[in-house]
């Protein structure tokens, strides 16, 4: 069975973003490191698509997201079905339109050696081992972009590999294997850096009769 999205709801934390101050980078990781840095907030639309690891199956999911650095965040699913995500910065909560019911984490045991970790700032050679993908390796569209993998140092965690692909600078690409070899990729469009964003984007009150469910 494929997930709507194969993230624990604390690995969608803020994923996600924006444009960078200055795109001459030499390569992805150099790249990574500039946007880790340099890019504080940022809002635009992303495509998702998930694939089972035998191939065989996929689902498509369509959104936007919002974020302000550090560890606030919001990822709006639109379609297939709709779902919500917000991180207030003490906690992560997950919002099922379709069974109205509402899960919640505390930060602290969402993050870790995660994507979102990878993309907001943490200690990235600390969680990471980061290298360049070299260009011979890729094929099509992913050719044009400049890619870094990063090998989560816990070999027990939730992932195998990320892989995030810079276009001229900008954040174009997200790919996740998660460790039962299921793929994510997500695809960035109509980014907007540094820009205004209210502190209640960021907050989020259950709707009227949902169901909470507290996780550690």
């Amino acid at each position: 069975m494929i997930n709507r999205f194969t993230w624990k709801p604390g690995a969608l934390a803020l994923a996600l973003s924006a444009s960078l101050a200055n795109s001459a980078h030499a390569d992805g990781v150099s790249t990574l490191r500039a946007f880790v840095k340099d890019v504080s907030t940022g809002r635009g639309n992303f495509t998702q698509l998930v694939t089972s690891p035998d191939g065989k199956k996929s689902r498509k999911s369509n959104g936007s997201l919002e974020f302000q650095r550090p560890n606030r965040f919001r990822f709006n699913y639109t379609t297939p079905t709709e779902q919500l995500i917000v991180g207030d910065g003490q906690k992560v909560w997950l919002w099922d339109a379709d069974l109205n019911q509402v899960t919640v984490r505390p930060m602290s045991h969402a993050l870790g050696a995660t994507p979102a970790a990878l993309l907001s700032g943490g200690s990235l050679d600390k969680d990471f081992t980061l290298k360049d993908v070299p260009k011979q390796t890729l094929t099509g569209p992913d050719s044009s972009l400049e890619w870094v993998e990063a090998l989560p140092r816990d070999k027990d965690g939730q992932f195998r590999s990320v892989r995030v692909g810079f276009k001229a600078g900008v954040l174009a690409s997200l790919v996740i294997e998660d460790g039962f070899g299921q793929r994510s990729r997500l695809d960035f469009a109509q980014f907007e850096s540094r820009v205004t964003l209210p502190a209640t984007r960021f907050q989020f009150k259950p709707p009227a009769g949902a169901d909470v469910l507290d996780q550690p």
